[in-house]
């Protein structure tokens, strides 16, 4: 396909509906290479600052994704997930045919601070575990997660695999089921770590949500504060008629 410029409409406008068309297509897949700004240029004639914008709407549009030092490429469809449901990553990723593994970030007891204690309404003198990993899907970044339990909840987690296994199905193993939440959904920036975890530049689009797990006794079980990429996942409600 041919960028002309004398068909009157705008270079930038051309070269977005060319790759589109070619993702749509099959022509490019999830995760291969488009070509860079001065590539571009250099093939149709055009200055880098109109490949520079045709890349960074279809990026902005989620259908492509930068990786620092690497270039861009083409994203992987977004992952939906309901907010009226309390699921795990694990059960989210199998259920898309998605790989979900997980590094771990760390593991330990604490103090809780005031608002921690609560949020989980707990004793004084009662610790609590909070868990932070990095969230991948077929090996590619996705989200940032840090759950907060009390300690006599997760008690033994340290030897449990929570790089492949899912922190729910731990609970539900102790009798433990999440049956609630109350959560937040907030559109956040990426700061310095979070960029370079989740393999994006820094001030890139993020989803943060907090939530607030309750169990079948309607005892506060879980907090968690997850940070998702913008351009890798999207949260849908359903309303009633």
């Amino acid at each position: 396909m041919a960028v002309e410029p004398e068909r009157g409409i705008p270079l930038y406008l051309q070269l977005k509906r060319m790759i589109k068309t070619q993702i749509q297509e099959g022509r490019l897949t999830p995760g291969d290479r488009v070509p860079s700004e001065r590539e571009l240029s250099d093939q149709y004639g055009m200055s880098r600052m109109t490949a520079r914008q045709a890349l960074i709407e279809l990026v902005r549009e989620g259908l492509l994704y930068r990786e620092q030092g690497r270039g861009t490429f083409v994203a992987v469809r977004k992952v939906s997930q309901g907010l009226l449901t309390v699921t795990s990553f694990t059960e989210d990723m199998h259920n898309r045919g998605v790989v979900p593994t997980s590094i771990l970030l760390s593991l330990r007891s604490e103090i809780p601070t005031m608002p921690d204690r609560e949020r989980l309404r707990l004793p004084l003198g009662q610790l609590m575990v909070r868990i932070r990993r990095l969230r991948l899907g077929d090996g590619r970044p996705m989200a940032i997660e840090e759950a907060s339990l009390p300690q006599d909840v997760v008690q033994g987690i340290d030897e449990y695999d929570l790089t492949r296994g899912s922190l729910y199905a731990y609970l539900k193993s102790r009798n433990i089921e999440l049956k609630g939440a109350h959560q937040t959904l907030e559109a956040i920036l990426a700061d310095e770590e979070q960029a370079a975890l989740l393999a994006v530049p820094p001030g890139a689009p993020l989803l943060l949500l907090e939530r607030l797990s309750y169990d079948q006794d309607a005892h506060p079980a879980e907090f968690v504060r997850a940070v998702y990429r913008g351009d890798r996942y999207q949260f849908y409600v359903e309303l009633g008629h």
